[in-house]
């Protein structure tokens, strides 16, 4: 049976690496994107190039009728879904607990939290035994953060974390022998451009000395883990792996 994988906030960085990796590993890719679809395109069209197979689905995992069309589109054109990578997710700029607004605080979680729990529901109702699946693998992007709460920073998207955390361990008891197997990835410090969009552009450059490898992570060192989770720990599951450096 063919291994059909999708990568949620595939279009950059974790996400695009796990992505061009997967494909070489043999999954058929479907490459979700919330708004920037040029980035998207230009992973598909690396793959492809590869020989490899993949599409770019369009959707904001926060919208449940989004999600669903999805996940369905990803039926249609690559088949029934044996792996899911929770990759999407926001941070915000820094500020302290005293001065978020709900506003804030209800994206962080639609994106990070609900999404994650969105998604992961459609794929357990296409993977488990118990709905006619043959079983597969999710792997949920957490981080560092959710073990150090990232106080005077984003203690908001430290905590959807420690959501995510929680969420895989659950969910992985509650499907174990439905033939899914759910963990999670705890990325560190690694270099890719959602530090800029949280307005600190060299975040990852000022903590690199705090870090007892004294270096950065890259997107690809993540993605080795994740499709290491997906494809090859057989008897793995519950598990959060942390890629951090030592930090």
């Amino acid at each position: 049976m063919d291994q059909v994988l999708l990568i949620t906030g595939g279009s950059r960085g974790i996400g695009a690496a796990t992505a061009l990796l997967a494909a070489r590993r043999g999954f058929a890719v479907a490459v979700n994107y919330t708004r920037d679809s040029l980035a998207a395109d230009e992973v598909v069209r690396s793959i492809r190039a590869g020989g490899g197979s993949a599409i770019t689905v369009q959707a904001d995992v926060g919208d449940e009728a989004q999600v669903m069309a999805m996940f369905e589109k990803v039926d249609a054109k690559l088949g029934r879904l044996t792996g899911l990578v929770n990759n999407a997710g926001v941070v915000d700029l820094p500020a302290r607990v005293d001065e978020m607004t709900v506003p804030r605080l209800e994206r962080m979680l639609r994106i990070n939290v609900i999404g994650s729990f969105l998604c992961a529901r459609e794929a357990v109702r296409r993977m488990s035994t118990r709905h006619g699946g043959s079983g597969g693998a999710i792997v949920n992007l957490s981080s560092a953060a959710a073990r150090l709460g990232s106080p005077g920073q984003y203690v908001d998207y430290a905590a959807s974390k420690g959501a995510i955390d929680t969420f895989t361990m659950g969910l992985a008891k509650e499907v174990a022998d439905e033939g899914i197997r759910v963990n999670a990835l705890r990325p560190g410090l690694i270099d890719t451009d959602i530090h800029a969009s949280g307005g600190i552009p060299d975040r990852v450059a000022l903590l690199a000395p705090t870090v007892p490898m004294k270096r950065t992570g890259t997107a690809d060192e993540c993605a080795n883990a994740i499709v290491w989770l997906l494809a090859e720990a057989s008897y793995t599951t519950g598990s959060v792996i942390d890629v951090t450096g030592g930090r």
